[in-house]
């Protein structure tokens, strides 16, 4: 009594198995107007597209010379943060001034005379926002790398 519902196996198929298809290739080649989401109208407008490069930031003129007495903090190697400031990234124009240790911090405040704004001598670097003296912070990051 063994009929086809009892097989242990299901029956052979007849049917040739079906070839892999290679995937499709992409073509390499540039697609036309490469950056415009359209053709641009005109022939002048064509030209602008092609040469337009982008500008380089212009150095701001150094702050002139105020009369109020000369601070004895060197500020030659900070730069004004702030993103909406002239001078942001450039070294040595003479618009940083000091503003003392707020709270009576170890840090000095900066004050810039382009934009107005304030920030700490450390802003972005490891003591940014510590309070610990420099040589506490030295001496564990000495510790640290010896293991």
């Amino acid at each position: 009594m063994s009929g086809p519902a009892d097989a242990p196996y299901p029956p052979p198929r007849s049917a040739e198995p079906e070839p892999i298809k290679p995937k499709r290739k992409r073509s390499n080649e540039p697609t036309a107007f490469e950056g415009l989401t359209h053709k641009p109208h005109c022939p002048l407008c064509e030209q602008e597209s092609a040469h337009a490069t982008p500008l380089l930031p212009v150095r701001p003129d150094p702050m002139l010379p105020t009369h109020r007495r000369p601070r004895e903090v060197d500020t030659s190697m900070h730069f004004c943060p702030h993103a909406g400031c002239d001078y942001r990234g450039w070294l040595g124009l003479g618009n940083l001034r000091a503003n003392g240790h707020p709270s009576g911090g170890p840090w000095r405040q900066l004050h810039c005379g382009g934009c107005g704004g304030y920030f700490l001598e450390t802003h972005g670097t490891i003591f940014c926002g510590k309070r610990l003296s420099v040589e506490l912070m030295v001496r564990v990051l000495a510790c640290l790398a010896e293991g």
